[in-house]
């Protein structure tokens, strides 16, 4: 990967005094950034002006991380561990991509390597707004406008996109630009849906030369065809805004009140450290760039359960297989990032009831600390009855109802938005919620094609899938795990099973590294398993069971280069080993990308995961035939993946869990009905007899 090694000498700096020693697994603080930014451009002249793509935490690797963690929690002396800020960045216009390990704890730049050619850093909010501007203002695009003959005033919009891989002429970095116009009826509403006027001009902008390279043309027909802009017929608008709606007017207020509070402890270690304790369970909170949230030294009454719980890649590609549209495909944790594309989240919108907002310290482009406010909130949730039993004999009901923590961001990709949610139960249970929605990204048409959906006239919504990857690193009662996967399979009709309705429940191992997929037919489902600890009444061994929805795999083939760079796409789970720094399923850089570095690659490695430090890849998605009803903002899409103990507790974790009452919940009843189910029992007399009674 490497082609250049920068000399690494060791450098005092004035930050030295200001170092501040924080918990080995909290993000970076303002200063450390800082302090890692001064010694990395310290290795050149005053002169050379750097790009900064992200300067993060460097995790420390797990062999030191994990006893660290044990003492902390066994109240026992803690080992010291280092701290290290990973760093990517440029020289400014030129292709000169770098990385860079600083040893904060000693003040040193431990590590300076150029990246090899093909290899590109992320995009960035202020490089995204400056390619915009060279789109609009180049006057061969301007010129290409012009034959539009739009009205007088009107505003036009530059959406840049990574500009994908194809192997055509695409080593260098580059943005695809596609432009649509607001309202040219209301130009002065910024917050026009300008999704619903896509035109047919497409400028490439090199991010070197910083110059439009290229203007490419749409096609608007049903084959490959293009032709000259022409003048365009303006569509009626679309809005998604409140205010340009008949909003109803019978909807009545459902508040969420928690008079006493949340139930939940959110404890601040240093300036960027948080530990969350709700309900038996106990979690850091962390947040990178790329990620957004991260979990970490997950535990449940202080039991091992998960070392690590992040989102670690998307991948959305579109259907079209016309240029340009056959290079539209969004990586956009690696290509952009989940943490520096969070939303900044508003009480009584976002989230409900009692809130606890977490913000988080990232960088800009020129390596400056960059603060942002309400990334993740914090709430609890009502989830329905949790469980519920009604003796029907005396008409006794035992019942309680479930209550969630959950832990939320969100973030906008353009056009999309993601919510995305850890959640947590009383029955000892973790959901990863994503609800996708927003708007669904555009392009001219004049025919219908069978690769989209006209939602708006001549506005057609490609058909694209969503196929994310959560990377889960388990610790079930310890670091020594197993994978298996149980199936339900029927027993052959036999004496024993003479008439043919008995099944029974099938595990297999799974020993070597691997990309595994779910059989609904067969009921498949992968159990992570601890056998060193087992249960104590019935002896099997403590685990959690992976609940995943099936999707339909990538669909494009084996030979494209979607296939290649979206690794994790072709398999329900990818089972690894565990090697320090594999956290992105995609890769370490996506953009651009020609595959060969992600999660396919290392489970091909075929090395043991048998009773053994394992990681797991858990993909989930969906397949997005657009619609109407899809525009001008699309309801929200759910999805859930869900971890559940399997003969982890000894009986229902949840039985401890108060009884839910109205003297708790204060409902209001609106109708007076009420029904009584009669039973039936018998009673045994003193000499034996049975008798029976009705109860009505």
């Amino acid at each position: 990967m490497s082609t250049e090694q920068a000399s690494l000498p060791f450098r005092s700096s004035n930050a030295l005094d200001s170092r501040v020693f924080s918990h080995p697994l909290s993000p970076l603080t303002a200063s450390e950034i800082t302090n890692a930014v001064q010694f990395v451009q310290s290795l050149y002249p005053a002169s050379t002006t750097l790009q900064y793509k992200g300067v993060t935490l460097q995790e420390p690797k797990k062999a030191e991380l994990v006893p660290y963690l044990n003492a902390e929690h066994n109240g026992t002396k803690k080992p010291s561990i280092e701290r290290r800020a990973f760093v990517s960045y440029y020289i400014r216009n030129t292709d000169k991509f770098h990385e860079a390990v600083v040893n904060l704890t000693q003040q040193r730049v431990e590590n300076n390597v150029r990246l090899g050619q093909g290899i590109h850093g992320s995009a960035h909010a202020e490089e995204i707004l400056l390619v915009e501007k060279i789109a609009l203002e180049d006057e061969g695009v301007q010129a290409e406008i012009a034959k539009l003959k739009l009205p007088k005033d009107t505003a036009v919009i530059s959406d840049p996109w990574i500009y994908g891989s194809d192997g055509v002429n695409d080593e260098r970095r580059m943005y695809q630009c596609f432009l649509y116009m607001r309202d040219p009826g209301n130009p002065s509403n910024l917050d026009s849906n300008h999704y619903a006027f896509p035109l047919t001009i497409s400028p490439v902008v090199d991010t070197v030369t910083l110059k439009v390279i290229r203007i490419d043309m749409l096609p608007t027909g049903s084959d490959h065809s293009l032709k000259e802009p022409q003048p365009f017929r303006i569509p009626p608008p679309n809005e998604y805004s409140p205010e340009h709606q008949d909003l109803r007017r019978d909807l009545k207020p459902l508040s969420v009140v928690q008079p006493e509070g949340a139930s939940f402890k959110v404890t601040e270690v240093g300036e960027t450290g948080r530990i969350l304790q709700w309900q038996k369970w106990f979690f850091r909170v962390g947040f990178n760039q790329r990620e957004g949230m991260v979990l970490y030294d997950v535990r449940y009454e202080d039991r091992n359960v998960f070392y690590r719980m992040a989102l670690s890649d998307m991948v959305i590609p579109y259907a079209d297989p016309r240029h340009p549209f056959h290079k539209k495909v969004a990586f956009d944790l690696g290509d952009t990032g989940a943490g520096a594309m969070a939303n900044n989240l508003k009480l009584g919108c976002d989230c409900l009831g009692s809130i606890y907002y977490l913000g988080a310290m990232l960088n800009n482009e020129k390596g400056e600390p960059w603060p942002l406010e309400n990334v993740v909130c914090i709430h609890e949730q009502d989830a329905g009855i949790g469980w519920k039993h009604t003796n029907y004999r005396t008409g006794t009901a035992a019942i309680v109802r479930s209550r969630e923590l959950v832990v939320q961001s969100i973030i906008t990709v353009a056009n999309y938005e993601y919510v995305m949610a850890f959640i947590f139960n009383q029955a000892g249970e973790v959901k990863y919620e994503m609800r996708a929605t927003g708007i669904v990204s555009t392009q001219p048409t004049d025919v219908e094609v069978p690769w989209g959906t006209i939602v708006h006239p001549g506005v057609l919504a490609a058909h694209h899938q969503h196929i994310f990857s959560l990377r889960i690193d388990p610790a079930i009662d310890g670091h020594m795990n197993r994978l298996v996967y149980e199936e339900a399979l029927p027993m052959p009709r036999s004496d024993f099973n003479p008439h043919g309705v008995g099944y029974s429940v099938v595990q297999t191992l799974v020993e070597e590294s691997s990309g595994l997929d779910i059989n609904i037919d067969r009921n498949r489902t992968f159990n992570i398993q601890n056998t060193s600890v087992r249960n104590p009444i019935n002896g099997k061994p403590v685990g959690y069971r992976i609940q995943a929805p099936p999707f339909q795999k990538l669909l494009a083939d084996a030979d494209s280069f979607h296939h290649k760079r979206a690794e994790f796409a072709d398999h329900n789970i990818y089972v690894t080993r565990y090697h320090d720094g594999e956290l992105y399923a995609g890769g370490k850089y996506t953009n651009q990308s020609r595959g060969g570095d992600g999660v396919r690659s290392w489970a091909n490695r075929k090395e043991n995961v048998t009773d053994t430090d394992l990681v797991l890849f858990v993909q989930f998605g969906l397949q997005h035939i657009t619609r109407v009803e899809d525009f001008p903002v699309m309801p929200c899409e759910i999805i859930q993946v869900v971890f559940k103990p399997v003969n982890f507790f000894d009986k229902n974790p949840a039985l401890d869990v108060p009884p839910s009452s109205q003297e708790i919940n204060q409902s209001t009843l609106l109708s007076s009905e009420q029904h009584h189910q009669p039973s039936v029992e018998a009673k045994v007399g003193e000499m034996g007899e049975v008798c029976c009674s009705s109860k009505l």
